[in-house]
């Protein structure tokens, strides 16, 4: 156990928060006492009618009516609705805030910059609100994009939310068949798409796939490009298509918001599709609402002085969690490029140039900054950043060592993890409490999470399956196209009856944080151990030669043998002295158990488009197994590297 935290608030910061401003106010008005956040914590989900009550008072949530009854068929899971009475607009809660502060402020790495002032942003919305209407669009119509991440990505959402429509989103990276794969599924009446968009020094052009993508979507009616890469761009090859400052001239007025029932679908997102056709997986709009501005405000103390960013696209669910904040009244930032560029620091000049407060990333991109040699602290001025927020994989010990020596010593570094099953954060930070190595900070508010073991029984310090007992506002209204619910439960409700399993392979730890320990589904097993496979990659990534790994259990004598796969430094080859290292620093700091039975050289790690290793989709091309859907994946040239190679058959 370690033996202090890695950092602590000041008396001045865990007073200034925002949640402790929230359980004051909530132990004077229900006559409780929360010593710490755990009593907090416990009485958010034995109270939980009243906690979320609470938060939408706290958040002084806009709605026509919040109805008289929080929440329906609570023993019900799946089954439960939350305020059935309420009526409320999503897009009105996130365009509350007028005025001329920035609402959103937009770089990318060919070096453009834009800002939006809120009036700015709100006149926007209502341009497009209005022609959306004039095209027959009503409540419960879908609209998707095709986008990069841009300001008129958000103002389409939130123009098409403002009148009740249902957003769907793709990034421009996404193959014709991956966004085909989502989209038709879903029947999209309008779409909007850019002409292309940044990444790596490299300007890469879309219309052309847009124009596959469109011949592929009977229902589309209109096709509304939006001039990115060029200011004239030909979409001649589209048909129908017109350019939105034609589609949307200036409207005057105010926007006309349709208040809608709590759980009217706001978005459909998308699992990764790497086992099969992704799952539409669709999201009330009052649940995502407060749920974001939970994680928002009490989580990650923002505030309408704030000015927040997440390195996202709009296939990633983060994307959707970033422009809630607009709720808050804080600075979106939106950036449109790859991470590295135009030069390495280039976040850390974004952090800088935008006095970013609030800033998401992911782990990869942590531990490849320091496999980069980057130490901003010494570079850069980093005087306005206050929190670091990680999320897409587990961040390992030595990543927190990292951020506190090398970026910045006084940060509170909020590992979080949820995912695009619940648009939200199972366990994630809090600016009040202290950050031990290794853990996420805490279990969210309102929200029953445990770890049960294989007996179902729940366990603190011991890995096992980390579940949700109790329903909460965010759990999805249901997937597209399941109209008897039974995919929906098969998918989280079968393992544990009435129980939500998220998938993660996890462990409470005495702290009452979180270790997630990789997906369940992942989980090595040899000789009946169960072993997480992040529990490897953290050994195996402190080698200084390896920059990443990807690891699988490979079925052999009626058993399994783990195979690890490592990408080194350039111009690096593995070799048996290399071998050596790294089994030794798994033996000394894992088990005998963890040591990799084969160590393999790859040039590549195939990973989804928003950036998650795929361990199945390795798993099933090492076995001679199909892999369903090669467009979910970002580089799917790289499974060949894996495919019949002869080391893996001795």
């Amino acid at each position: 156990m370690n033996e202090s935290p890695l950092w602590e608030p000041g008396r001045e910061r865990i007073e200034a928060a925002a949640v402790t401003r929230f359980a004051r106010e909530v132990a004077t008005r229900h006559a409780v006492e929360f010593p710490d956040y755990a009593a907090l914590h416990r009485w958010s989900v034995e109270h939980a009618e009243d906690f979320w009550c609470e938060l939408w008072r706290f958040c002084d949530v806009l709605a026509q009516d919040r109805g008289d009854t929080v929440l329906e068929n609570p023993e019900r899971m799946p089954g439960a609705r939350w305020f059935p009475g309420a009526r409320l607009n999503f897009a009105a809660n996130l365009l509350r805030h007028r005025g001329e502060r920035t609402a959103i402020a937009f770089r990318n790495e060919h070096g453009d910059c834009r800002r939006l002032t809120r009036d700015e942003l709100y006149d926007r919305v209502r341009d497009l609100a209005a022609a959306l209407r004039a095209a027959g669009i009503v409540p419960g119509d879908r609209i998707a994009g095709f986008l990069p991440n841009i300001p008129e990505t958000v103002i389409a959402m939130l123009a098409a939310t403002s009148i009740g429509a249902t957003w769907t989103s793709c990034s421009p990276d996404f193959g014709v068949h991956g966004v085909l794969d989502r989209f038709s599924s879903v029947e999209p009446r309008v779409l909007f798409c850019a002409d292309g968009y940044y990444y790596n020094g490299k300007r890469i052009d879309t219309l052309a796939r847009t124009a596959e993508i469109v011949a592929g979507l009977p229902s589309v009616e209109r096709t509304v490009v939006i001039p990115y890469v060029d200011p004239a761009p030909s979409i001649e090859s589209i048909p129908g298509a017109m350019r939105i400052d034609d589609f949307a001239p200036a409207a005057t007025g105010e926007i006309e918001f349709v208040d809608l029932p709590f759980d009217h679908p706001l978005y459909v997102m998308y699992s990764s599709g790497t086992t099969g056709k992704p799952k539409c997986i669709v999201h009330g709009a009052g649940g995502t609402l407060l749920q974001h501005l939970k994680e928002l405000v009490l989580h990650t103390g923002l505030n309408e002085n704030d000015t927040i960013f997440y390195y996202t696209t709009c296939g990633w669910m983060m994307w959707n969690w970033l422009v809630s904040s607009l709720a808050t009244g804080a600075t979106v930032v939106l950036w449109d490029g790859a991470p590295f560029a135009p030069r390495p620091a280039a976040m850390f000049d974004l952090i800088d140039a935008e006095n970013i407060r609030v800033f998401g990333t992911s782990a990869k991109f942590i531990a490849a900054a320091e496999k980069a040699g980057l130490v901003p602290r010494e570079t850069h001025d980093l005087g306005a950043l206050r929190t670091i927020l990680s999320t897409g994989s587990p961040l390992v010990p030595e990543n927190f060592d990292y951020v506190y020596r090398h970026i910045h010593p006084d940060v509170c570094l909020s590992s979080i993890s949820g995912g695009t099953d619940i648009i939200s954060c199972f366990a994630l930070g809090n600016p009040a409490l202290p950050v031990w190595r290794g853990e996420l900070q805490c279990r969210g508010l309102g929200m029953a999470v445990d770890v049960y073991n294989e007996d179902g029984r729940p366990v603190t310090g011991q890995k096992g399956e980390l579940v949700c007992t109790r329903p909460f506002p965010s759990m999805p209204v249901g997937f597209w196209n399941d109209p008897d619910g039974s995919r929906f439960r098969a998918a989280y409700f079968e393992r544990f009856p009435g129980v939500w399993a998220h998938g993660d392979y996890a462990e409470l730890t005495a702290h009452g944080g979180l270790v997630i320990h990789g997906r369940s589904d992942a989980v090595l097993n040899p000789g009946g151990v169960r072993i997480g496979t992040a529990e490897i990659y953290r050994q195996v990534e402190k080698v200084d030669a390896v920059l990443e790994s990807l690891v699988i259990g490979q079925r052999w004598d009626d058993d399994v043998r783990v195979v690890l796969f490592v990408r080194l430094r350039e111009g690096l080859q593995l070799d048996d002295i290399l071998c050596e290292r790294i089994r030794a620093e798994i033996r000394a700091n894992a088990t005998p158990r963890h040591v990799p039975a084969k160590i393999l050289q790859v040039t590549d790690i195939p990973r989804t488009i928003s950036g998650k290793i795929v361990e199945l989709a390795v798993r099933n091309v090492v076995h001679g197994e199909a892999v369903k859907n090669t467009d979910a994946l970002a580089n799917p040239e790289a499974l060949e590297q894996f495919r019949d190679r002869p080391e893996l058959r001795d």
